[in-house]
């Protein structure tokens, strides 16, 4: 649980940091850039207006073409319109003209001391006290007075620094609603993160703790469309076929179990009815036979169990070849002529042709042969008849098993190529059955990527037909 809110946490963290940061940035980075742009924004609009004096008027000052009231007025209008103060420097700094002191140029004098218009660099203004001649800050803008190709002195326009202060200000405070703005509708983004990531995430985080504690009946309810969505569907269906397995798992053990444990007691209990005396020397010959009996039931369940873990239809190697399918069922029916000849069994052979070549793995549709022929011997009466037949249609050629036994029930032909299934009347004909053979059988076709199914009525008989592919070599095709 920890870690979970611990991502959380820092996810809302972090969208605080981000909101202290812009904040900062803003009240910082952004002020200092605001009001940098004001500056030349200003500036750049006062050169205008100097540079228009220092050609028009000032220039006819020191020329004496127009009449310094006249130009006193035209540079009091201009003062309104600009709201700056404008001033006319000498170039060794005498100030001769200020439009905020008409008595400057005729009765008083004020020399500038340390006046170097270069102090501005390569800009043409600065901000600061003008030479200690102000007692706030001001942004001064020159504008050099050209005359007979020599300069003759500036123009200076003085503007109050406060005023581009208070302009940024105000914009600043736009800035910081603008943020505040964005930062509460940004917070839908988090309530959305919320609902459609996070508490989706801490469902299946919930989920999957469930699962590795075996609680795998816990179900995932998120029903969306969407990847979340999709992934919730992907575990609750995980978490339903691992519970089929872990049920399979255990009733394949409980099979298991019961299988070895039937003949193991047989054996241990004749063994100690031998070893005490309980069984008479002259019976011992035929007890010890049911010894070796039940060992080689054990000898053949466990070799069923090797042969099935090994056989996956994913990783089960097959040994393809071209093989007369006819010929294998003879040779396959022949092996049982002993325990045919026993029960009074007979083998009705309905090949097609005198050989039907198939592409596939003889060894082992041998044993898918033996297993179905065994099934069916076993389970068939007395003096009755095995059919096998042999059909094709297209490029598929059809194997038939037929018997007249006891048959299977309805509701148990889908369950007997389950491990170690077996239908109640089997259990009461045969105790010998692993249930295995069916299951092997069933994985063997399956790895062929062929089909194998099962009609049977009960009192009736069972027919097993399983498909396998012709060979390309067989003649017309």
């Amino acid at each position: 649980m920890k870690y979970r809110k611990t991502l959380y946490l820092k996810f809302i963290l972090a969208y605080l940091a981000f909101g202290l940061i812009s904040f900062f940035l803003i009240a910082t980075l952004f002020h200092r850039m605001t009001f940098e742009h004001l500056v030349k924004e200003k500036a750049a609009a006062l050169y205008k207006e100097a540079t228009l004096i220092s050609t028009k008027y000032a220039d006819s000052i020191y020329h004496e073409t127009m009449e310094v009231d006249d130009v006193r007025d035209q540079l009091e209008a201009i003062d309104t319109f600009t709201q700056s103060l404008i001033w006319i420097i000498s170039s060794d700094g005498e100030l001769l003209y200020s439009s905020g002191d008409a008595s400057i140029g005729e009765e008083n004098s004020l020399m500038i001391e340390s006046f170097n218009p270069t102090d501005t660099g390569s800009d043409y203004y600065m901000v600061g006290r003008f030479y200690d001649t102000f007692e706030d800050e001001v942004l001064s803008v020159l504008s050099p007075i050209n005359s007979d190709f020599r300069i003759k002195g500036y123009v200076v326009l003085h503007y109050d620094i406060k005023s581009l202060e208070d302009t940024t200000e105000r914009l600043m405070n736009i800035y910081y609603i603008a943020l505040g703005i964005m930062f509460v509708l940004s917070m839908l983004v988090l309530v959305v993160f919320t609902v459609v990531v996070y508490r989706p995430l801490k469902k299946i985080t919930r989920a999957t703790e469930e699962y590795a504690d075996g609680n795998l009946m816990h179900t995932i309810e998120i029903n969306k469309d969407d990847e979340i969505g999709h992934l919730a569907a992907s575990l609750n269906y995980m978490a339903s076929e691992l519970s089929k397995g872990e049920d399979n798992q255990k009733q394949f053990i409980a099979n298991v179990s019961h299988d070895f444990r039937s003949p193991l007691t047989s054996i241990k209990g004749y063994i100690e009815a031998m070893a005490d005396g309980t069984i008479p020397p002259e019976m011992m010959g035929k007890y010890l036979n049911i010894v070796l009996n039940e060992t080689e039931r054990l000898t053949k369940l466990t070799n069923s169990l090797l042969t099935l873990n090994n056989l996956n239809t994913r990783g089960m190697h097959l040994d393809l070849s071209d093989f007369d399918i006819n010929k294998v069922i003879k040779n396959t029916a022949a092996t049982f002529e002993g325990t045919c000849k026993a029960k009074r069994i007979r083998f009705k052979l309905v090949l097609c042709g005198e050989t039907l070549h198939v592409h596939a793995d003889m060894g082992k549709i041998q044993q898918v042969l033996y297993n179905l022929i065994d099934n069916a011997i076993k389970f068939s009466e007395q003096n009755s008849t095995i059919k096998l037949e042999t059909s094709e249609k297209n490029d598929t050629v059809f194997v038939s098993v037929k018997d007249t036994g006891i048959g299977i029930p309805k509701e148990s032909q889908k369950l007997i190529f389950d491990r170690f299934y077996k239908t109640d009347m089997s259990r009461g004909k045969d105790k010998k059955g692993t249930g295995l053979g069916l299951a092997i059988t069933k994985e063997i076709i399956n790895a062929h990527h062929e089909n194998i199914n099962v009609i049977s009525t009960v009192g009736v008989g069972t027919e097993f037909i399983f498909t396998l592919p012709r060979s390309k070599m067989e003649e017309g095709i």
